[in-house]
């Protein structure tokens, strides 16, 4: 794979670590039992969590805490984990939707065709999204399964993360700050 001229540019103006902030959405999870957000800790440790909660599986509850979250300004990170399958009750995306102004359609892509390789056809349920603010900020919502959170931080965002970042903030011709 070659280097793109963001990424040369990227070696020279390194962005550090990242402030973010964790949302595990679940009816039956609480910190004990939480393996999906340690998992995510764990891959993230790199960069800094300023917020770890468990909120119920509800629309308005859901979008609620992710407004707040973004409200922080310290934060440039909202995770969302569960609540992104074809369930009645998977309705992380319907709440979080609406806080992006831009969503970016191959991150959801590029996750099912890798959860493909690794569980088949049932890839094709997952509803993982990755999507920008008007401020932006980054929200990504991910499955709740450890496996799936593994696959997207470590295939997906994590080694773009940074590269990320530096697109969303530049300002260039025909740019709106």
């Amino acid at each position: 794979m070659r280097l793109t001229v963001h990424k040369k540019y990227l070696t020279h103006h390194h962005i550090g670590p990242v402030n973010f902030a964790l949302l595990i959405t679940s009816d039956s999870r609480n910190e004990k039992t939480d393996l999906t957000g340690k998992t995510i800790i764990n891959l993230i440790r790199r960069h800094h969590c300023l917020s770890h909660q468990i909120v119920k599986n509800n629309p308005a509850v859901i979008r609620k805490k992710v407004k707040s979250l973004l409200a922080d300004a310290r934060i440039q990170l909202v995770i969302t984990s569960g609540g992104t399958g074809c369930g009645k009750r998977d309705l992380t995306i319907e709440a979080v939707s609406p806080l992006v102004n831009r969503i970016l359609e191959g991150f959801g892509e590029l996750f099912r065709m890798l959860s493909y390789r690794e569980i088949g056809s049932s890839a094709m349920m997952s509803r993982a999204m990755l999507g920008i603010t008007r401020n932006n900020k980054i929200i990504v919502s991910l499955p709740g399964s450890p496996d799936a959170v593994r696959l997207a931080l470590t295939k997906l965002l994590l080694p773009e993360l940074e590269h990320l970042l530096w697109e969303i903030r530049r300002v260039g011709p025909g740019s709106v700050i």
